[in-house]
């Protein structure tokens, strides 16, 4: 709808408004057309008008491109709003914020196009983003680098999003990216207050992004308190009183607060016994004799190593580790060592060797990912058996899970 460098534009009239005449050439579907602009352009004026004017505009510029027909915008307004919508037209000309091409019907002047101005400054004129200032305001977003390389894969997916969404989605990841440098904890609601200062900010589809690139409770995002479960014949001394576990007949939740109010442990436990697999973790809490048994979640995210390493410093006791017979079984076995090595107690790997996973019935065949994650393994130290059980799922392609292991009762 632009004008040609030959238009020849009238003076303003008093309205301050200018036409071009159409009626040129010898082309008669061009006979009885012009357009009409006006010459100030006043987006101020936009606040001045009624209430319903705005919503109407909004609906208008919320969809679309700048360059609409008016018989569009007229059925969308609807019956009961026509009028309005001819007195909205009629504003918005004299305010210079639209440019109508017409038509001559039966002798009156009738708008065929409608061009918004700047729609963009007209969007935000009436509460709607503006979409330039969030183009640009994403491509400055992705300048700015994250420190975690776990947020990478999520970093790269807000390329593929609208402007609008991916800058939302960029403050969450900033601030996902300091949580994990302060290696801070809790529940969702926590992080969502940290993130966008309400704790229900985050909605359920950010959720879901996050959740399917990284661990979230891995980072210290749970969904609900985090809490170590563990089973031990112990007396915790707290500065408010005294928990006494050997009256919990399986297994009961610790949360990080609880642990670190114990002042002191009374009692003692063989060792520790640390399973992965939450089944496995329970039938054992039933059997637990004179040992500790503790779950681990998994990838142990670090309010979980905090607390079983402040329990190691009340209650010291070596370990025995079962994990999943897989690499990522071994992975989280090495990883959880680490906190009795750093107490300089000892550790053993339990029921995580060939024999045990030869003798499983079932077996699941290892993937790609498997085999590099083993092979990587192998170029660190560590247990032997560890090392040989590496070597034979690497061998006969095969890996287990810790459910179809019978493990026997220890220390009465």
């Amino acid at each position: 709808m632009n004008s040609t460098e030959n238009a020849k534009w009238s003076s303003p009239d008093a309205d301050g408004i200018i036409t071009c005449s159409l009626d040129v050439g010898a082309v008669s579907t061009l006979r009885g057309r012009r357009r009409r602009r006006g010459t100030a352009l006043r987006f101020s004026d936009i606040a001045l008008w009624p209430a319903s004017w705005r919503e109407l505009l909004k609906e208008w510029v919320r969809q679309g491109g700048p360059r609409r027909k008016w018989e569009g915008l007229l059925k969308s307004a609807g019956g009961l709003r026509a009028h309005e919508a001819l007195q909205l037209l009629d504003c918005l000309l004299k305010a210079g914020l639209v440019e109508l091409q017409e038509r001559r019907v039966q002798n009156r002047w009738q708008p065929l196009w409608v061009e918004f101005i700047d729609q963009e400054v007209i969007r935000e004129s009436v509460g709607l983003p503006n979409r330039d200032k969030l183009l640009k305001l994403a491509e400055k977003q992705r300048e700015i680098v994250l420190h975690s390389p776990i947020l990478e894969e999520l970093r790269k997916s807000l390329n593929k999003m609208p402007p609008e969404r991916a800058i939302r989605r960029h403050k969450i990841l900033q601030s996902l990216d300091q949580w994990i440098s302060e290696e801070r904890n809790g529940t969702r609601r926590d992080f969502s207050l940290f993130a966008l200062g309400d704790t229900k900010g985050v909605s359920p589809a950010e959720w879901g992004w996050l959740e399917c690139s990284v661990p979230l409770e891995d980072l210290g995002i749970s969904r609900h308190t985090p809490a170590i479960w563990l089973s031990a014949p112990l007396e915790l001394i707290c500065g408010k009183g005294t928990l006494d576990l050997r009256g919990v007949p399986d297994f009961i939740a610790l949360t990080p607060q609880t642990i670190n109010s114990v002042s002191r442990i009374e009692g003692k436990v063989e060792q520790w016994r640390i399973l992965e697999n939450r089944t496995v973790f329970e039938r054992n809490t039933l059997r637990r004799a004179s040992d500790g048994v503790i779950w681990v979640p998994g990838f142990a995210p670090s309010w979980w190593k905090k607390g079983v390493a402040r329990m190691l410093e009340l209650c010291p006791a070596p370990a025995l580790i079962a994990c999943d017979p897989d690499p990522a079984g071994i992975e989280i076995a090495l990883d959880v060592a680490r906190i009795w090595t750093e107490k300089s107690l000892m550790w053993h790997p339990w029921h995580m060797d060939a024999e045990t996973l030869a003798g499983l019935n079932r077996k699941r065949d290892l993937t790609e990912n498997d085999k590099d994650r083993l092979n990587r393994l192998l170029l660190q130290p560590m247990p032997e058996n560890l090392r040989e059980l590496a070597a034979w799922m690497l061998e006969n392609g095969e890996k287990g899970e810790q459910e179809g292991i019978v493990f026997p009762r220890l220390s009465m």
